[in-house]
Order: structure tokens, then C-alpha cells, then sequence
């Protein structure tokens, strides 16, 4: 009896280690999608004050600027949890500031501007951010996504409703580039 009794409480803290384990996982995913939530953030409310600057120089590349306040609504308009939505807002989004960094090119005047300089730089940083973060997102949803398909946690996992997380990806191979800028 005592044998049996030691069984199931080896057996009911094992599961709640497994448990437990999931719980660190899934808040772990949670708390780096949190990390590219802010980073998403940063950089959208960046855009307003890029986009004013460049409509000082190039007024007639109108059809430029309200296309990236558009994909800035839209990219904000996303679900909080719509993971893959938000990657392919996010990807069109970094397309179009790349095309407006590229204006700078055509006007010599906006590419000396300190303004825009600093907006740029201050767009390259948080774009490196956002890369940083996506990667830890995508480390700690693969730990949890690890967790909930692998022998015994994922008994465990199903019982107890845990899923896995997507990826933070970029279907389009062309959204994946960090706009470049050359001066």
C-alpha cells in the first residue's frame, strides 16, 4: 500500500513539474511577444515624425508617405495575439519605410537634414530591436512549442489546454531585409 501510495505521489509531482514547466514556457512567449509588441510600437510611433519630415522635401511623393500611414494603421490595427497577421503587416510596413529612407537618395537636401538623420538612425536602432526581439520570441516559442509536442509533457499539455505559439516570421524573403540606407 505504501509502495502505491509513494507511486502516486511521485507520479502527481512529476506532472506538476511538467506542469509548472509549461507555465514558465508559455509566459516566457507571452513576455517576448510583450518585447516585440514595444518594439513594434516604438518604431510606428516613429513613422508620424519621418513622415513629416520627408513631406518638407518631397511633398510630391505623397502617394508614398500616405501608403506607409496606412500600413502603419493597418500594422496597428492587428490583433494583440494574431502573431502571423501581424508579421505580414509588419513586413509590408517595413517595405514601404524602406522606399521612403530610399527617397533621401533623390533629395540631397532631406538627406542632410538633421532631423531626418536622426530619425533614420533613431529607425535603424529600433529596426535592429525589433530583429533582437523577434529572435527571442522565437526561441521562447520554440521552447514552448518543444515542450507541448514532446513525450511526457505533451500528455500534460493537452490536458490542461496548452498550444503551441506560432513563429514571428516574414512570409516574403524581400520584407525580411532591414531597410539600408547609403549616403
Amino acid at each position: 500500500m505504501f509502495t502505491i501510495l509513494a507511486i502516486l505521489a511521485a507520479l502527481v509531482l512529476y506532472v506538476v513539474f511538467i506542469y509548472n514547466g509549461l507555465v514558465k514556457s508559455r509566459q516566457m512567449a507571452e513576455e517576448a511577444w510583450s518585447g516585440i509588441d514595444v518594439q513594434l510600437k516604438r518604431r510606428a510611433d516613429l513613422i508620424p515624425n519621418l513622415i513629416e519630415t520627408v513631406k518638407g522635401y518631397a511633398g510630391h511623393e505623397k502617394s508614398t508617405l500616405e501608403e506607409v500611414v496606412a500600413l502603419r494603421n493597418k500594422a496597428q490595427a492587428v490583433p494583440a495575439g494574431d502573431v502571423e497577421g501581424r508579421a505580414v503587416a509588419e513586413g509590408l510596413l517595413g517595405q514601404a519605410l524602406g522606399r521612403v529612407i530610399a527617397l533621401a537618395e533623390a533629395y540631397p537636401d532631406l538627406k542632410a537634414n538633421q532631423n531626418f538623420l536622426e530619425l533614420q538612425r533613431s529607425l535603424e536602432t529600433i529596426e535592429g530591436e525589433i530583429q533582437m526581439s523577434r529572435r527571442y520570441y522565437n526561441g521562447a516559442a520554440r521552447d514552448l512549442n518543444v515542450k507541448v509536442e514532446s513525450f511526457p509533457s505533451n500528455l500534460v499539455a493537452g490536458q490542461f489546454g496548452f498550444a503551441k505559439k506560432p513563429y514571428f516570421e516574414i512570409a516574403n524573403e524581400a520584407d525580411r531585409a532591414v531597410p539600408t540606407v547609403k549616403f
